[in-house]
């Protein structure tokens, strides 16, 4: 596959195909979170983005259609893999209305499962490589540690990347000198939290719209309506 350490919920009340599909799955190299209830996974969904979703239908709680429905309707982006003992054409039908990728019948090989999500991924990973390079604006392609505007590669150092990249996904905070010290250097720097403004002024130096806002007093936030500019 082109990216490690895919995000994956995996939603299955019977504890033993739960326990054995993560084991596999981990040991490929997925980063699993494993529900029970339709209702935690809904709540999950709600909390987190996944690369791909393994949805079990008979699940306590809401039960694994309402899971995809709002799937469908809040996070379209995450890849669905139906994994259920239900192997009648109507409820197949209704999985794939509402845009599951696939429909597998338990009991299911955990080599085969895994080949399904590897062929779904790497399918969906190209799609969104391709949409991220005819992407408008700025964005940034984070397992290449890369910004681009308008498709044009920025030329950021990695401190600057990861700054740039700690204040554009949560645009609506505002972090400290020392949050963002701590986001790129961990706690290996020893010095004066000043080294932060002298990166931000760099990095809107390189940046072709003003998006870095100053909270005096407090540090910097990334500006949604200066990146519209």
């Amino acid at each position: 596959m082109e990216k490690s350490a895919y995000k994956v919920l995996f939603l299955e009340d019977e504890p033993t195909i739960r326990e054995v599909l993560t084991e596999y799955m981990t040991i490929t190299g997925y980063d699993v979170t494993e529900v029970s209830r339709g209702d935690q996974a809904v709540e999950l969904l709600g909390k987190n983005k996944y690369d791909i979703a393994i949805l079990d239908i008979m699940v306590p709680g809401v039960d694994g259609f309402e899971v995809l429905s709002y799937m469908k309707e809040h996070c379209s982006e995450t890849a669905v893999i139906m994994l259920t003992a239900l192997e009648d054409e109507k409820t197949q039908v209704k999985a794939f209305n509402l845009y599951a990728d696939d429909y597998v019948i338990k009991p299911v090989s955990p080599i085969i499962l895994l080949k399904r999500m590897e062929t779904i991924l790497r399918r969906t990973y190209k799609k969104q490589t391709e949409t991220e390079e005819k992407k408008d604006g700025l964005y940034l392609k984070e397992e290449a540690y890369c910004a681009f505007y308008e498709g044009e590669r920025l030329p950021l150092t990695l401190s600057e990347y990861l700054l740039l990249q700690k204040l554009f996904k949560e645009p609506d905070r505002v972090f400290t000198r020392e949050q963002l010290i701590l986001s790129i250097f961990n706690e290996d720097y020893i010095g004066n939290d000043r080294i932060i403004d002298a990166h931000v002024k760099n990095l809107r130096k390189k940046l072709p719209i003003p998006c870095i806002k100053t909270v005096i007093g407090v540090g910097y936030q990334f500006d949604k309506n200066g990146e519209l500019k």
